[in-house]
């Protein structure tokens, strides 16, 4: 009930705060397009097999013999949705789920590849970190909700701080500093600290930090997003990379987990079908989740790296640029349409 008023008072703010567009996208007397139900039948079906079987896996066993089919069947399917956006964009008979020529910009490509990556470091922190509270911990939910408090008053605070800074920082520190973050976080409970140690000596400061590790990082790809396309896709560039991070979040878990199981299997001398579950005070429990915090460590540290790589130079994504309205409107020229290209913003237009 909560979570419904939450989401009904948030729905009712952007009516106010979010505003009109300036233009339309779409331009009047041409049709709607259709919606590609192959492409969406293929990709669903894709990725809802491979997370099946990366789950399952952990339960029949990674030797039994429709596993790696199911892997290798979801793998096709997935490649042929590729193949097929490339087709409808090329032939442009139908509006494609996705654009593949957006991902011939190295940076555009590289974002897409954090977000999956952060977000599913970040994401299963959260997760694992639950399993410790609860689980191995033995707090009841009411004790585990309140040792999560801090994550959403520092939420709050870093979107206030983020918003000003998003105009003032370079990207690149700021997705670095967010990996970081979350990266630190991680590691705070994959490292052998005691569990009996006090909750504000490292759990607290673990929550803190990856809240700022995500609110920051975040808004700068989301935002970065925008900026490398143009306005009519700018909508489907939103839509893509919210998708790659619940798909980084759903397959970074999946993997998590496994590796979870098999350490508990491991230390219990059992087989995977037979490792049970996250007990009270278990030292296989224990070691389970550390080894999972040291995947999302790794996820953290990987993202990391490809920000240094692919973003290093890139400047203020968030400074306002002034777009002349007459260039924009004039009848003479056609096309106007902001590009970001190694942190310099540029207009292109073509004449028409």
């Amino acid at each position: 009930m909560a979570i419904a008023l939450a989401a009904f008072a948030i729905s009712a703010a952007a009516i106010f705060v979010i505003p009109p567009s300036g233009r339309p996208v779409r331009e009047e007397g041409t049709a709607r397009p259709s919606l590609d139900w192959l492409g969406a039948f293929l990709v669903t079906t894709g990725l809802l097999a491979l997370l099946f079987a990366l789950t399952e896996g952990n339960v029949v066993g990674w030797r039994t013999p429709w596993v790696p089919v199911l892997i290798v069947v979801s793998v096709i399917l997935v490649a042929l949705f590729v193949f097929w956006q490339r087709h409808l964009e090329n032939t442009g008979k139908l509006a494609p789920i996705m654009k593949v020529s957006n991902f011939h910009n190295p940076q555009f490509s590289a974002a897409m590849a954090i977000m999956c990556l952060f977000f599913s470091s970040f994401n299963g922190f959260l997760v694992y970190a639950t399993y410790f509270y609860q689980d191995y911990q033995g707090f009841s939910p009411l004790q585990t909700t309140l040792r999560f408090l801090p994550t959403g008053v520092t939420g709050f605070i870093t979107a206030v701080i983020v918003s000003q800074l998003l105009s003032r920082v370079p990207t690149y520190m700021m997705l670095a500093f967010g990996n970081v973050c979350v990266s630190i976080s991680a590691l705070l409970f994959a490292v052998p600290i005691p569990p009996d140690t006090t909750y504000w000596a490292w759990s607290f400061p673990a929550m803190v930090i990856s809240v700022f590790g995500a609110d920051t990082a975040w808004p700068s790809l989301i935002l970065f997003t925008s900026h490398s396309l143009p306005q009519s896709d700018q909508a489907l560039g939103g839509a893509l990379i919210n998708s790659m991070g619940q798909v980084g979040r759903a397959l970074g878990l999946a993997v998590a987990t496994a590796i979870q199981t098999a350490v508990m299997a491991k230390e219990r001398g059992v087989d995977v079908q037979e490792a049970g579950g996250v007990e009270k005070g278990d030292q296989a429990s224990l070691l389970g989740i550390r080894a999972a915090a040291w995947w999302h460590f790794a996820l953290g540290v990987t993202a990391l790296a490809v920000v240094l790589v692919a973003f290093r130079g890139t400047g203020i994504i968030g400074k306002a640029t002034a777009v002349s309205n007459e260039l924009a409107q004039s009848p003479g020229q056609s096309g106007s349409q902001l590009q970001v290209v190694n942190g310099r913003d540029e207009e292109a237009t073509g004449k028409a």
